[in-house]
């Protein structure tokens, strides 16, 4: 699988990266082991998971599932669980990076994590304390990179002023929501990313899986789907309106017209985009996994990126 530089850093990815918040919160230690064996089969090396998904439990699952293994793996994985007591004092402050850390390495079964990102900023801790919690642990070798997440362009700015500013460990990575029907992203923070040098990681970029194609506008959502019963039950709404509907008509008809599948156009979009190195997309499955994969090779043109733009944009 072709794989590309996370920005400034020498992390070398796998374009299809496994996010793992389901490990924990759909599926089980086992099967999170069938999911994350073929996504190293299939060249996947970069996992995805953070200390709030299953509330550690993904991160011990694919520590687990990784074993011998993590030499074979990058691993990111996020602190700060907004709401969670654990988050007190703030997720973004010297001493909860400190001790989330050590926490994560425990359950990931390693020494150190070769991505370490803020979750959510923290407005109550100033951004240089942050910066030189993830600093000192540059140095003392427990995290190779640092990363930001859900992020304002405003605060990629802020992050890379004070680091640049205090010749601290520069952050690397920006991972915000990114999809053909979530384009906010697009209008400031990922020219604000690019200035930056930080490489931009999408998730949720077949939009909870409404873009897999699997869904139909006169049909009632299948049972066991996360948009009726499961985690995004909640958000619905967000993703299932008239808007997207259409889009998604026209995202099916373009991609049929030349042998593709709307999976292959949302995939293949993204990694089309300047700037992004790996796009995270979770599995339950391995079927899963391999269709991700799959779904990555498609090369478009920019005369199909300048159409995308007239039903997409």
């Amino acid at each position: 699988m072709e794989k590309r530089t996370i920005g400034s850093s020498d992390l070398e990815v796998s374009v299809v990266g496994l996010g793992c918040n389901n490990f924990g919160m759909r599926i089980d230690a086992d099967a999170a082991k069938t999911v994350v064996d073929a996504a190293l089969e299939l060249g996947v090396n970069f996992f995805d998971t953070a200390e709030m998904y299953g509330m550690g439990a993904s991160e011990e699952m694919l520590g687990a599932a990784l074993g011998g293994r993590r030499a074979e793996a990058v691993i990111a994985t996020k602190f700060g669980m907004p709401g969670a007591a654990m988050a007190s004092p703030g997720s973004g402050s010297r001493e909860y990076i400190t001790n989330a850390l050590e926490q994560s390495l425990q359950r990931l079964g390693t020494d150190y994590v070769d991505l370490y990102m803020v979750h959510f900023p923290d407005p109550d801790t100033p951004a240089e304390e942050t910066a030189r919690a993830l600093d000192d642990a540059v140095k003392a070798g427990k995290v190779r990179h640092a990363g930001i997440s859900n992020v304002s362009a405003a605060q990629i700015a802020e992050a890379c002023e004070v680091t640049a500013a205090n010749g601290l460990a520069p952050y690397v990575s920006v991972e915000n929501e990114w999809s053909l029907v979530e384009r906010a992203i697009e209008a400031e923070v990922a020219p604000a990313a690019r200035e930056g040098g930080l490489g931009i990681l999408p998730y949720f970029p077949l939009a909870g899986g409404f873009l897999t194609g699997k869904y139909r506008r006169d049909a009632e959502m299948p049972d066991g789907s996360r948009f009726k019963e499961g985690m995004l039950a909640g958000l619905a709404g967000k993703y299932v309106n008239d808007r997207n509907w259409d889009i998604l008509a026209q995202a099916e008809a373009f991609a049929a017209e030349r042998g593709h599948t709307v999976l292959e156009l949302a995939m293949s979009w993204l990694l089309a985009q300047e700037g992004v190195p790996s796009v995270i997309s979770g599995a339950t499955r391995p079927d899963q996994v391999r269709a991700n994969v799959d779904a990555a090779g498609w090369t478009l043109t920019d005369d199909d990126l300048a159409a995308i733009d007239g039903f997409a944009g």
